[in-house]
């Protein structure tokens, strides 16, 4: 039995086998610039490296004043300090290429920064003195109090020093003591004694 047809059948590829072949020419394609910039990005990574960002280091730090301390020891300490801490920031992360330290000192309650000191890699490598690098606040002795003069309430106690005789039967120009009387006062000040101003 024959067919007839009206229209003469064409070649037609189904839409499927179409897709297949497709998929297959776009994984070669991808697959074909994949191998071919991996090598690329490879070689120029090795050529020319990252640029490495460098950065300044900043630290603040705070000393105490000790009990009885001048100002100058705390300014030693400071400066003690500093150096120290400049060396570490340098010797911790090779990025760093400055390095800023302010240091702060307490006294009674008054906090105010006392020196700062910046300084590069290279002017550190050549001279690593913190007394060329560190700016003075010249306003902080004021500020931490140090120049305040503390009063005390307590008279200070008066003391005689008592009489270098070697030979006893020499007389001493120094009156004999008069047991916390104040009525009995000697005529005479002793030579090796200063009065007391008030």
């Amino acid at each position: 039995m024959f067919r007839i047809y009206t229209q003469q059948p064409f070649l037609v590829i189904p839409f499927s086998l179409i897709g297949q072949v497709s998929k297959k020419i776009r994984i070669i394609h991808s697959g074909f610039w994949l191998l071919l910039a991996v090598p690329l990005w490879l070689t120029t990574e090795v050529i020319a490296p990252q640029i490495v960002q460098a950065y300044t280091a900043r630290v603040d730090l705070l000393i105490e004043r000790l009990p009885e301390e001048s100002y100058e020891n705390v300014l030693r300490r400071a400066e003690a300090a500093a150096r120290a801490t400049t060396q570490r920031s340098f010797d911790q992360d090779i990025l760093v290429t400055e390095v800023s330290v302010i240091i702060s000192a307490q006294n009674q309650g008054a906090i105010a920064p006392i020196l700062s000191l910046e300084v590069s890699r290279p002017q550190w490598q050549q001279r690593p003195d913190p007394q060329l690098w560190t700016n003075y606040f010249k306003t902080s002795r004021f500020l931490l109090l140090f120049d305040k003069q503390i009063t005390t309430t307590q008279p200070a106690a008066t003391t005689t020093p008592a009489p270098n005789n070697v030979n006893p039967a020499e007389k001493s120009n120094n009156p004999a003591p008069n047991n916390g009387n104040p009525a009995e006062k000697p005529n005479n000040p002793p030579s090796n004694v200063q009065p007391q101003k008030p």
